[in-house]
């Protein structure tokens, strides 16, 4: 049986931005998933434009929106109406673009329509029986199949919050953002009852795709339970109601949940992930495709450097991609998003707006750099107690976990 370096599991956005990128090191690669990786991707994939321009892909985006603003009012008084303008650009990537660029770049790489069943260690190399009873071996297996991998081992997490968002892709009677805008979040909340707005927040996030087309989504911060799709639904067409707004034509429903506070990967064992499955979900924004892209490359010229030395084994391989993946410096930041999260969990409606009004008086760099995570550890840290020294007392108290 042939042995190959690497099999990939999974077809999204993850397993190929990583295999695009190992495509390169010639190495021996397959990759197996229940989906074919030519198979259209279901949601949209936001970001700040900045992250594809760094690294000469701005050509990918189909949308790109210079008047990019939030709210953080409550909706009800007058200046609860006026947007925090963000002075900088806000993009929407073309899906079949993106995707087709990447299996571009896979090239010699054999996809299978299989899912792994079992994966077992022997002899230093990993072997993947899939149902279909097919047997694979490889010196590495890199999981990139998403969060709800069962094969990467991590310290275990009773209550995982997640992010839920329910969207939709039409025509509406009035435009429910003004021309050529995206809001990032509106956090009006006059449509809801007494009941909705003791629970878990939730904002709109929207943007206008030309042609008489929006996108308008309702999208919660992380929480625990998450909030349900009939909830969201529900407060999204109440919001698009209380401003006299009809739904006329779905053209495309999104539905989106996906955990924001899952614990690293243990760093000693046998396969290695990406994406999701290693946890690479920004804990603070939700973002990951900038990250994605990003860390890929230099992961991938590792991991070949690595697999030149026939003695590694399977656990060694594995181990030494999740030093390349996760070092000090980056567990370290994901730990302080962590805190983060955790304190903004706490935080009603009220204080969440408060909070994000004060957020986005960071200078430009500052909160970009955040909800990016590309500031070094001294400069996040550095932003973390400026953003506490400047804000209100009960912020403050909240951030310290004092009500």
């Amino acid at each position: 049986m042939e042995i190959l370096d690497i099999l990939i599991l999974g077809s999204g956005p993850a397993a190929l931005c990583l295999a695009s990128e190992l495509a390169k090191q010639n190495l021996k690669i397959s990759g197996i998933s229940t989906k074919s990786p030519y198979e259209k991707w279901d949601n949209t994939y936001g970001i700040w434009a900045s992250e594809l321009e760094e690294l000469g892909l701005e050509s990918l985006l189909s949308h790109r929106w210079s008047k990019t603003v939030s709210f953080f009012g409550d909706g009800i008084k007058d200046k609860g109406n006026i947007p925090t303008e963000h002075h900088y650009d806000y993009g929407l990537i073309n899906q079949k673009a993106f995707q087709s660029e990447l299996l571009k770049k896979c090239k010699g790489i054999e996809w299978l329509n299989e899912t792994a069943k079992i994966i077992t260690t022997k002899d230093k190399i990993t072997e993947v029986v899939c149902f279909s009873g097919l047997k694979i071996k490889a010196r590495l297996v890199i999981d990139a199949s998403g969060h709800k991998s069962k094969f990467i081992k991590r310290p275990y997490l009773k209550e995982v919050a997640q992010q839920a968002a329910y969207g939709i892709v039409g025509k509406f009677s009035s435009p429910p953002v003004n021309k050529d805008q995206f809001v990032l979040m509106d956090f009006r909340s006059n449509h809801l009852n007494k009941k909705e707005l003791l629970s878990s927040p939730s904002f709109l996030y929207a943007m206008d795709l030309g042609n008489d087309m929006y996108f308008v989504e309702e999208t919660s911060l992380a929480c625990y339970p998450p909030l349900s799709q009939e909830n969201l639904k529900k407060r999204l067409l109440n919001r698009l109601k209380k401003r006299g707004i009809k739904v006329d034509e779905i053209i495309h429903e999104e539905k989106c949940l996906f955990p924001m506070n899952l614990p690293l990967p243990f760093k000693k064992q046998t396969i290695l992930g990406f994406g999701g499955a290693a946890s690479m979900v920004h804990p603070a924004s939700g973002y990951m495709i900038g990250s994605l892209l990003r860390r890929a490359p230099f992961l991938a010229e590792r991991l070949a450097v690595f697999l030149k030395d026939p003695k590694y084994s399977s656990l060694e391989l594995a181990s030494k991609g999740w030093s390349v993946l996760w070092p000090n410096e980056l567990s370290q930041r994901h730990k302080l998003y962590q805190y983060g999260l955790k304190r903004l969990m706490s935080f009603d409606e009220d204080r969440l707006r408060s909070f994000f009004a004060n957020f986005f008086n960071l200078s430009t760099k500052e909160w970009i750099g955040f909800l990016t995570n590309t500031l070094p550890l001294p400069k996040l840290i550095y932003v973390m107690i400026k953003m506490f020294i400047n804000s209100p007392l009960r912020i403050k108290l909240g951030m310290l976990n004092i009500t």
